[in-house]
């Protein structure tokens, strides 16, 4: 009984060996997973930080364009100044486009509240819910409306 006593001793400390190896794996593999998740949660508070980045930096050009437009001197014609305000339009659009910003202009579309805002309804012989006239542009970000369009609205005309 002595050998099957030693065996069972060996067999124990082989096993307790191995829970030990599996407490130190298990430990470690905790570890890196709270790592991990440190890491992520650290690159989203960047990615949150930072998003705008880009977008900031496409629009530098266009606010340098607007102050070079107010320190002209008095003698620039109109026709200067208009031209100098289609280039920053231009830049200012392509800043939107790089960013995935479009511009909702719903003029004689079908009314959408979700893309839309209603300011008024008139009398049109438009088909009824038809935009007839926009009061501000909307935008969207990405499919996602940062502000819809203000619109005015057609009804079908009340008989008198």
């Amino acid at each position: 009984m002595d050998d099957e006593g030693q065996a069972a001793g060996n067999l124990l400390e082989k096993a307790k060996a191995e829970a030990a190896e599996m407490k130190d794996a298990w430990l470690r593999a905790r570890a890196e997973v709270e790592n991990v998740r440190r890491q992520g949660q650290a690159d989203v508070a960047r990615a949150h930080k930072y998003a705008i980045d880009k977008f900031a930096e496409d629009l530098l050009p266009v606010k340098d364009a607007l102050e070079q437009t107010l320190a002209t001197d008095q003698s620039v014609s109109a026709e200067t100044l208009k031209a100098g305000a289609d280039l920053t339009l231009k830049s200012l659009n392509a800043a939107f486009s790089r960013a995935a910003i479009r511009e909702i202009d719903p003029a004689g579309q079908k009314f959408d509240p979700h893309l839309h805002q209603a300011m008024q309804v008139v009398d049109s012989n438009l088909p009824p819910n038809t935009v007839v006239s926009v009061f501000q542009k909307g935008y969207l970000l990405n499919d996602r409306v940062l502000r819809p369009a203000l619109v005015t609205v057609s009804k079908t005309p009340e008989a008198s």
